[in-house]
């Protein structure tokens, strides 16, 4: 039987290898091709070569066909000094990889030669445990979830909605999270409004709302703004944002909403509720509807009732809120396909979904062709009742 090292020299006879002068060449010049980096998380951490993919040794055969999925591409493996790598090789191979190539020297020899390279950023230990199950999923991965640490998400309203969305948010790790209420905590709330409780009734939602998001997860900064969003402020707070949620429950705040956001270009993970029934959408994405093209003017005050009058199911704001939370996830890591073009309604009396086809406005005089949004006049409804959420 052979020994490890001639079993391995028999590989490297096999298998091609890379010099990193000619590596460096390749990448300045433009080729094409993709870089996998199988070193172990505390190497990586120190530094790896820009551009590069990293897949941990142990991970490898699990992933590479997501990173990787044609198998004629090119792949330069490197490791620390060209022995996992050239294993890796033998390995890629066999699944069926065809243009294969291990770095000779691995990254100690990049960096010997003086060639740059990038520091990771890296999850500490405790949010390597709290966030294993987002970096085990190679659609999110370590990267992934740092985008979701750093992205900045607003919630219109923590209330019906507006509680699950924001729990979840801060759950997955959203960095920062903004909460707009100008509203204190009643009891009639607690039926469906899980961010609050019993001995806070009569506290302002958006401190009640920062006291359960960051006693969930530290690692979120919940910024209150106990006000209600109007024409002076609206632009302001909301671009201090990457997206928003919209949980508002009156019809003032939504078509205020919409005008901002088209006006600042952010996207809104919409969601409305009434007795048993929710809908749900993503706004303003480029070249699809946005809200004014579903209903281009608010209702008259008579036909608004408010959820005093006409009720709501409670576990339903549940349902539509955690929907919610999953686009606005989808849209910060670009996953999936969202509901933007569509909109989603659930009859939860029938325990039913359902999908229609929402198409834009070409005369729509917010969003539709030859509009300069950047003139968005916004209007303050002062007129509306209180609705849905």
């Amino acid at each position: 039987m052979p020994t490890f090292q001639e079993y391995l020299n028999g590989i490297k006879g096999e298998i091609q290898e890379l010099d990193t002068t000619e590596l460096k060449d390749h990448m300045d010049n433009g080729k094409k091709l993709a870089v996998i980096d199988v070193r172990e998380q505390d190497e990586y951490s120190q530094g790896f070569i820009p551009t590069a993919h990293w897949i941990s040794r142990g991970f490898l055969e699990l992933r590479i066909e997501e990173a990787v999925p044609d198998k004629d591409t090119e792949l330069v493996i490197y490791c620390a000094g060209g022995t996992r790598s050239a294993l890796a090789a033998k390995s890629l191979a066999a699944m069926g990889y065809t243009n294969l190539v291990s770095l000779k020297g691995g990254f100690g020899a990049w960096k010997r030669n003086g060639y740059a390279f990038d520091v990771p950023e890296l999850l500490t230990p405790e949010q390597a445990i709290r966030y294993s199950r987002h970096t085990m999923l190679p659609e999110v991965g370590i990267e992934g979830q740092i985008a979701l640490l750093k992205a900045k998400v607003l919630c219109i309203g923590a209330g019906g909605l507006g509680s699950p969305s924001a729990l979840y948010l801060a759950a997955a790790g959203i960095g920062t999270i903004g909460i707009i209420d100008d509203d204190v905590v009643d009891s009639s709330n607690l039926q469906r409004q899980i961010l609050h409780s019993t001995e806070r009734v009569g506290m302002p939602k958006v401190e009640s709302a920062a006291l359960t998001l960051t006693g969930l997860n530290p690692d979120v900064q919940v910024v209150p703004h106990q006000l209600r969003l109007n024409s002076d402020n609206a632009e302001e707070i909301i671009g201090q944002y990457d997206l928003v949620v919209d949980g508002a429950d009156n019809f003032q705040t939504r078509y205020l909403l919409n005008d901002v956001a088209i006006k600042l270009a952010k996207p809104v993970i919409h969601s409305s509720i009434y007795r048993f029934e929710g809908q749900l959408t993503v706004f303003n994405a480029d070249g699809l509807p946005c809200y004014r093209c579903l209903y281009p003017e608010p209702p008259p005050p008579d036909q608004a009732p408010s959820c005093a009058e006409a009720g709501v199911l409670g576990v339903l704001p549940g349902v539509m809120g955690v929907l919610q939370a999953t686009e606005a996830v989808k849209v910060l890591l670009g996953l999936g396909t969202t509901l933007a073009g569509r909109l989603m309604t659930y009859d939860a009396l029938r325990s039913k979904f359902r999908e229609l086809k929402l198409r834009p406005d070409p005369e729509c005089k917010y969003c539709g062709e030859g509009v300069d949004k950047s003139k968005i006049e916004l209007i303050d409804y002062t007129q509306f009742c209180m609705v849905g959420g």
